[in-house]
């Protein structure tokens, strides 16, 4: 893969914390963007979270490297003084605080340059009746409707164990800022007038996306869909290990009761289609599960690939590491972490990967404050 950087040149002041905005920070950065990481004093907040080796964390490692470390204090004049002079160099400038607060540090977008991008995180976005209530993952989950989606065999709703909003809000901020700098590029080269442009992102926003076929089927019924395939899901063999076995067609259905010995079902009208299956769930699934149980896990994953139905191991991250396909694509490269060692990161898709450590807390304070100062003469 060619690992075009054409951000380089570009500077971004990241003023994000937890992921979506660090995640935005981190793919400008691996598409060459000179990112500054701008903390508090205590640091942020993903740096206390997940495994933990002296003073750094995984999850702060994963979505801030290849960023410089700046700690500022914005509630003394000074610090709020050289974030603004940072803001008002900065091509891009990232802020995930509640709406309004970024403002009143000097990071508004008043703040920037006449043709900066300004990128807003937040919740439920910088307008609206909820705009200031504050909102995490698990929160946008719960409110945006994947955890009533998420339902388990305990009957409880569950958030997804990954933070997949934040995530998918951090690659739609990107997309948002790599056409925001298209746009100003096309300004530029017909000599148009510089033009400030304001992003507001939120993540509500990212976990609707996730959900956009099922928003849109519970609007015209009126009520959340069934499952749109089943019998297709996680099923256990007899050695206790799981499976996951899906179906994209009807004939699949066929194919799936050849194989575990239950031709008679794809006879039953109850059966006949997608549907009708839905419908019939809770007479089908037990049966299916009944079968399943009768074999080890690696003889139902054997004969239904043998059948190209599609099918795989429930693996573990620790499963999916050491998988010989994971392992022959180079889909985990390690990144040496400071006092983490070399940590596997999953490549990001279609883009250059990131080049070097998450930054200390402070890291480069001193040296980018340096840049500030006038030059004496």
């Amino acid at each position: 893969m060619i690992e075009d950087r054409p951000y380089t040149g570009l500077f971004v002041l990241d003023a994000g914390q937890g992921v979506a905005g660090p995640c935005c920070g981190m793919l400008l950065a691996a598409t060459g963007a000179e990112v500054v990481k701008l903390e508090p004093p205590e640091g942020d907040w993903s740096r206390g979270l997940s495994v933990r080796k002296g003073p750094e964390s995984v999850l702060h490692a994963a979505w801030n490297r290849g960023k410089q470390g700046l700690v500022l204090d914005l509630k003394d004049p000074a610090g709020r003084a050289a974030a603004q002079a940072l803001a008002a160099r900065a091509d891009v400038l990232i802020e995930s605080f509640r709406p309004g607060v970024a403002a009143r540090l000097g990071l508004g977008p008043e703040d920037t340059g006449p043709d900066a991008i300004c990128l807003s995180i937040s919740g439920f976005g910088q307008t609206g009746p909820y705009a200031e209530r504050p909102c995490t993952d698990a929160v946008a989950q719960a409110f945006g409707g994947l955890a009533a989606l998420n339902q388990g065999a305990d009957g409880i709703p569950h958030k997804t164990g990954p933070f997949v909003t934040d995530v998918m809000t951090g690659f739609a901020a990107f997309a948002a800022v790599q056409t925001a700098l298209a746009a100003r590029a096309q300004d530029r080269a017909a000599g148009r007038p510089p033009r400030r442009r304001v992003l507001d992102l939120s993540l509500l926003a990212g976990t609707a996306m996730l959900l956009a076929s099922q928003i849109g089927e519970a609007a015209l019924l009126g009520h959340s869909p069934g499952v749109p395939n089943v019998p297709a899901g996680c099923y256990q063999g007899s050695d206790g290990l799981w499976l996951m076995v899906t179906l994209v067609r009807d004939p699949d259905f066929v194919t799936l009761c050849r194989v575990l010995g239950l031709p008679p079902l794809a006879e039953d009208a109850r059966f006949a289609n997608f549907a009708a299956r839905s419908t019939h769930a809770a007479e089908l699934v037990p049966m299916v599960r009944d079968a399943f149980a009768g074999q080890p896990r690696d003889h139902w994953i054997a004969a239904l690939q043998a059948a190209r139905m599609m099918t795989t191991p429930v693996n573990s991250p620790v499963d999916w590491l050491a998988d010989p396909h994971v392992v022959a694509v180079g889909a985990a490269p390690a990144s040496v972490q400071g006092a983490l060692g070399a940590v596997p990161f999953p490549a990001v898709p279609g883009q250059p990967q990131p080049r070097g450590a998450a930054p200390l807390l402070g890291e480069h304070t001193a040296e980018i404050l340096s840049r500030l100062a006038p030059v004496p003469g």
